[in-house]
């Protein structure tokens, strides 16, 4: 439900009950002389309030003016009674054209500024320039800002870059919003991510794992979580290949442009299969952003649920992990979806949906594979 239709819905609510206490009036006049005694009784009285439903009261000269305002009203009287929006609704009269440029040049070179910092620095400009008149209240600046979609903005701690430039200049001239697959198996998200603890080796060596999350978008559904050594071509195909094994063929597959994602060997392998390849732009993880969304709950919950074994093995921590994204986190089965949400038409895996490696031309190829599940 949008807005605009609660307000409407709430000014009617409003209209009908200012309708009915004044309505005795309408359709049963007082005697004259009688009517402050009869709006008197109606003031006594408890009403119930339109938006909380508790008992409430109102004013002797609050009935009065209702009162006076539908007494000449023949055709409409309960859209008399409703509230009126303000002549200046939406307009912002203390902000002069001069604040609206200052402030329009102080977002532009600092987007990731909050608003309390802007309406600061505004102020303090006005205090030094008698041009830009008096500067508006906090409320007012934030109001304004937002209503320009003037949001803060993440401060990007890279380098300038040839994308960067495109990623911020995509942000700043353009509505960014969050969106979701139509049906489940339609688009999946894989990504990498470092681990926070580092597991010792049979070498005796200690070393950072690489947490492979390959996620439905529709779903939220885990399709394939694994622990790997290291982020290489090797790691992803294997860690898709068990999901594609575990969930079937999804229609397409967003990742960010890691040299694994890139890699000739994964890229060959999902082009056979028939699945599109698609990549976040530089610097814009929020393309991504339920995966990265992931990493969180990984570490606030899985992660933290180890922190008493000392000598953390990689087997150790993918046994854990299998436990809990099937077991007591349930993402092994995702979020609970409508029959709708399923598309009906999801391509099973074919015999040859298997990936094997052929290790002396590193390239990936799709061989035929007999197992019981897909026959």
């Amino acid at each position: 439900m949008s807005d605009k239709t609660q307000v409407d819905r709430g000014s009617d609510r409003w209209a009908q009950l200012r309708f009915a206490i004044v309505g005795v009036l309408l359709a049963a006049p007082p005697d004259r002389g009688e009517l402050r005694a009869v709006i008197a009784r109606l003031a006594s009285r408890q009403w119930t309030h339109p938006t909380t439903a508790e008992p409430t009261t109102f004013a002797f000269s609050t009935i009065e003016g209702w009162f006076y305002q539908v007494r000449n009203e023949h055709r409409d009287p309960v859209g008399k009674l409703k509230r009126r929006v303000r002549k200046d609704a939406g307009t912002h009269p203390s902000m002069g054209l001069e604040l609206i440029q200052a402030l329009e040049a102080q977002y532009r070179d600092h987007p990731s500024w909050s608003y309390q910092l802007h309406a600061d620095n505004l102020q303090s400009r006005a205090r030094k320039h008698a041009a830009l008149s008096r500067c508006p209240s906090y409320e007012t600046v934030r109001r304004f800002m937002q209503g320009r979609g003037w949001t803060k903005r993440k401060r990007l701690k890279h380098r300038e870059t040839p994308g960067m430039e495109r990623a911020l200049e995509k942000l700043e001239k353009r509505e960014i919003r969050s969106f979701e697959a139509a049906f489940v198996m339609g688009l999946w998200h894989l990504d990498f991510h470092e681990g926070s603890r580092k597991v010792v080796t049979p070498e005796a060596v200690w070393m950072t794992p690489q947490f492979l999350g390959i996620l439905d978008d529709r779903s939220r559904l885990a399709c394939h979580l694994q622990w790997y050594l290291d982020e290489t071509a090797d790691a992803l195909v294997h860690g898709y290949s068990q999901a594609i094994q575990k969930r079937g063929l999804p229609r397409a597959t967003m990742t960010d442009g890691g040299s694994a994602m890139r890699s000739g060997e994964f890229k060959k392998g999902i082009k056979v299969l028939g699945i599109q390849h698609d990549t976040t732009l530089p610097y814009s993880p929020y393309q991504n952003g339920k995966q990265e969304n992931f990493w969180s709950t990984v570490e606030g919950r899985l992660m933290a649920m180890l922190e008493g074994v000392e000598e953390l093995t990689l087997e150790l921590l993918n046994e854990a992990t299998q436990a809990w994204v099937e077991g007591d986190a349930g993402l092994g089965r995702g979020r609970r979806r409508p029959a709708s949400s399923w598309n009906t038409t999801a391509r099973s895996i074919p015999r040859s949906g298997f990936l094997h490696w052929n290790g002396s031309s590193r390239i990936a190829t799709w061989v035929e594979a007999v197992h019981p599940a897909w026959s």
